[in-house]
C-alpha cells in the first residue's frame, strides 16, 4: 500500500498530464500552438549573439517560454506532454513537498525571455505547484529585436526579416528612436524595396550619388515618419486590430500606388496619401 504523499505525487502528475492533453486538444481547434519555442531556432531566425554569463538571478516562470533541447517534452505551460518522464518529474515533486531544496535551473535569456538549459523538470513541477518565480543561473543572448513571452514560433519569420532589416538600413544606429513593428509577411522585404526607390529618385533629383546611409534617414524622417504621425493624430490604430503603425504605413503606400495607377497621375505625396487613407478606410 502507497504512503498518501506518494499518490498525491503521482496524482500531481496525472493532473499535469491530463491538462496538457486539454491545452493540445485547444491548440488544435483555435489555431493556437501551445508548444515550446526552441531555442536553435530563435537564434538561426534572429541571429542572436552571445551567451553572457549573468550570475544567479530570481525570474518569474511565466516569461520561461523555450527549451534548448526538450521543447517536444513540456508545452507552452511546461507541462509534461509524455508518460515516458514520470519518474524524474515524480522525484522532483517529492523534493517539493518535502521542502529539499534542488540546484538552479539554467536559462538562456533573449529579451524578455528564457530558455531552459537544464531543469526543466523543475520548471515544469514549480508551474504545477503555482510558485511565480525561480532562482536561475542566467546566460543572455544579444539581440537586435524585442521578444516578450507571447512569442509564437510563426511570428520568428517576421522577426527574423526586421534583424535582416536592422542590419541592412543600420536603422537601430541612425535613428534609435526608431522601432518599426510589422505583422504584415514580407514587410520588411517591401521596406527595403521602398528604400531603394527612395535612394533612385534621391539621385535623380539631385543629380548625384546617394549614399545608402543618407536615403535610409530621408526615407525615415520625410516619408515613413510623416505618415506614422498622420496615423497617430487621427488615432485609426483602434480601428485595426492586431495591426501595426507599419502595417498601415504599407497600406497607404498600397493605395497610393493604386490611387496613381487609376489616375494615371504621379503618386500623391505622403502626407497627402495618409490623408487619403483615412478618409477611405471604411470604403
Amino acid at each position: 500500500m502507497s504512503d498518501p504523499l506518494s499518490s498525491r505525487i503521482r496524482s500531481d502528475f496525472k493532473q499535469a498530464r491530463t491538462k496538457a492533453f486539454f491545452n493540445n486538444v485547444w491548440a488544435v481547434l483555435s489555431g493556437q500552438p501551445t508548444t515550446l519555442l526552441s531555442y536553435d531556432e530563435v537564434r538561426e531566425k534572429l541571429s542572436i549573439g552571445g551567451p553572457i554569463y549573468r550570475g544567479i538571478e530570481t525570474v518569474e516562470i511565466k516569461n520561461i517560454v523555450g527549451s534548448l533541447n526538450r521543447y517536444h517534452e513540456f508545452d507552452r505551460a511546461f507541462l509534461p506532454k509524455k508518460d515516458a518522464i514520470s519518474d524524474r518529474w515524480e522525484r522532483v515533486n517529492r523534493a517539493f513537498y518535502k521542502d529539499i531544496s534542488l540546484p538552479a535551473v539554467v536559462l538562456y535569456k533573449v529579451d524578455e525571455v528564457y530558455f531552459v538549459a537544464d531543469g526543466h523538470h523543475r520548471v515544469s513541477v514549480a508551474r504545477k505547484q503555482g510558485q511565480l518565480y525561480i532562482d536561475a543561473e542566467v546566460r543572455e543572448c544579444a539581440t537586435k529585436v524585442s521578444i516578450t513571452s507571447d512569442l509564437r514560433p510563426e511570428d520568428l519569420q517576421i522577426l527574423g526579416q526586421k534583424v535582416n532589416f536592422i542590419k541592412r538600413t543600420r536603422i537601430d544606429k541612425l535613428r534609435p528612436q526608431a522601432n518599426i513593428k510589422l505583422n504584415i509577411p514580407d514587410g520588411f522585404l517591401r521596406m527595403l524595396e521602398h528604400i531603394a526607390v527612395h535612394r533612385y529618385f534621391m539621385g535623380l533629383d539631385l543629380k548625384r550619388d546617394i549614399p545608402e546611409k543618407e536615403a535610409v534617414i530621408h526615407w525615415y524622417d520625410t516619408v515613413y515618419l510623416p505618415i506614422v504621425k498622420i496615423i497617430r493624430k487621427g488615432n485609426i490604430l483602434k480601428d485595426f486590430p492586431g495591426k501595426t503603425e507599419g502595417d498601415l504605413y504599407l497600406w497607404v503606400l498600397d493605395r497610393q500606388h493604386y490611387l496613381a495607377q487609376q489616375d494615371n497621375r504621379p503618386p500623391l505625396p505622403p502626407n497627402a496619401a495618409a490623408y487619403d487613407f483615412i478618409e477611405h478606410k471604411d470604403d
